[in-house]
């Protein structure tokens, strides 16, 4: 296909041309409606281009097939079969692709390290998790993501599981090996559900890791948004083979999706695409260049380690790393990666990716360059200066990795919908947790509904919290008090 074309992009070119007058949502009317001060913020253009995807960019019937057009454009542009746009970010995305591989009281076998999204999923479909669990690094107290022989293990037991999902790249740009547990799913016939919200920059340089339809996966879902040039919820689901029939697909996310999708969003997919197709591999040269260098510098600083490959791929590890996602342990400095955010932001205007119990990130993207990165580097060595007078002397206590996994004594649902009451956090060992509780970022649950709660995962996120750690999907942001089942 011609890579150059845009018809969402072209179509809001025309629309503007055309003078067409709106008599229908938004009400804004183009902007002529919008407070001025809100303009003065947001800007005319927003407004201008927030039309109708039909009976606006295109017309009651949606006979010029444009947004159609788009999408089997940016299949074309990655080597999958199909691709399909959502305007509701990868949160939705990810649920529709589960829904199409299983439904109510159905098991489907998931990493345990799955990003709260997922779990929502679980809970919306009454889909059955089987957890498989992910790689702990017990040294740097991290989870990698889960080897293909847990998902062999996970696939014996449960014959009737069906079908498989993975996150990979983490947060944290550790990977998985996608072909490997690709063909332990296939080999029985199963569809691999890839949840890469991470990774949508990655069919687009040989040098990052591979991309999932590459190794074989049968849907993967990506959030343009976090490592592309989309706008903000902009997410693209990406299918090939027939394990999963594109129709299916589909409904589900219709029954998910908004009736309003965003013509904003589209355009800046549309033209992302255009621009990876075109240029994505110059960009990226450039893009794991200055990382590099910059990863070289901020090894210089005392007390700061980067974390790359040696340390985070091998056996019993990950598969490989994304080099753009830039991890940091700071614990020689003994300081939180929560407080080392705070004061990058306080006295440097510097917003961090991750922030942990131990390590700070960095997400680079093809629009970093050197002012950013010389930016970046001046925060981080006046951080490191200043790191002794932000010692707490209270650390995170992080339980061992056995200890940190929970039984999932519940289908999340029941818990999540059941009866339920809520109890001081401090007498909550031993009950079925009956929410999410997720630091955020990366917004991996440390409990999800159903699973038996233990002192250890209390103290935990007590612990965290005070030492800055954020937890908002619990309906106790301070965690005091958790919501449990009333059963148990």
């Amino acid at each position: 296909m011609d890579q150059s074309k845009t018809p969402v992009l072209d179509a809001l070119a025309a629309y503007h041309a055309g003078g067409q007058l709106p008599f229908t949502p938004p009400g804004h009317k183009q902007g002529r409606g919008a407070d001025p001060r809100v303009l003065g913020v947001l800007g005319e253009a927003v407004f201008r281009s927030d039309v109708l995807a039909t009976s606006g960019l295109d017309d009651r019937t949606s006979s010029h097939g444009l947004v159609e057009e788009a999408q089997a454009l940016m299949a074309d542009a990655v080597g999958a079969d199909h691709a399909f746009f959502s305007t509701c970010g990868s949160s939705l995305s990810v649920k529709s692709a589960m829904l199409s591989v299983a439904g109510p009281h159905e098991k489907l076998v998931v990493g345990r390290d799955a990003h709260k999204s997922v779990v929502s999923g679980l809970i919306l479909a009454g889909i059955q998790p089987v957890w498989v669990d992910p790689q702990w690094d017990a040294d740097r107290l991290l989870a990698h993501p889960p080897s293909a022989e847990a998902f062999e293990a996970a696939f014996a037991e449960h014959h009737d599981a069906r079908g498989a999902l993975v996150t990979t790249p983490t947060p944290y740009g550790t990977c998985s090996d996608l072909a490997a547990i690709a063909e332990v799913c296939h080999r029985r016939g199963r569809p691999l559900v890839v949840d890469e919200a991470w990774g949508a920059h990655l069919p687009f340089h040989p040098d990052l890791p591979a991309w999932a339809m590459d190794a074989g996966a049968d849907v993967c879902v990506t959030s343009v948004h976090k490592m592309g040039s989309g706008l903000e919820q902009s997410s693209v689901f990406h299918l090939q083979g027939d394990l999963v029939r594109p129709e299916v697909l589909k409904s589900r996310e219709d029954l998910l999706g908004t009736t309003s999708p965003s013509v904003l969003v589209y355009a800046a997919l549309d033209g992302w695409r255009r621009q990876m197709a075109e240029h994505g591999t110059a960009l990226y040269t450039d893009a794991l260049a200055l990382a590099e260098q910059v990863r070289a510098r901020i090894a210089r600083i005392d007390g700061m380690r980067v974390h790359g490959r040696d340390d985070f791929c091998g056996a019993g590890k990950a598969a490989d790393m994304d080099p753009l996602q830039i991890i940091v342990d700071i614990s020689a400095l003994e300081v939180t990666g929560y407080r080392a955010a705070d004061w990058l932001r306080r006295h440097h205007r510097i917003n961090l990716h991750i922030a942990d119990h131990r390590r700070i990130s960095v997400q680079l993207t093809h629009a970093d360059d050197h002012g950013t990165a010389a930016r970046l580097l001046t925060a981080l060595t006046g951080f490191a200066a200043h790191a002794p007078s932000l010692r707490t002397g209270r650390p995170v206590e992080v339980p061992p990795p056995l200890r940190i996994r929970l039984e999932q004594a519940a289908l999340p649902r029941d818990a999540f919908f059941g009866p339920t009451e809520q109890v001081p956090w401090n007498e909550a060992d031993g009950r079925i947790a009956a929410e999410m509780l997720t630091p955020y970022p990366p917004g991996v649950p440390v409990a999800v509904p159903g699973e038996r709660l233990t002192t250890d995962v209390l103290r935990y996120l007590r612990s965290g919290i005070d030492a800055g750690m954020v937890v908002p999907d619990a309906v106790d942001t301070a965690v005091r008090s958790v919501r449990v089942s009333c059963d148990v």
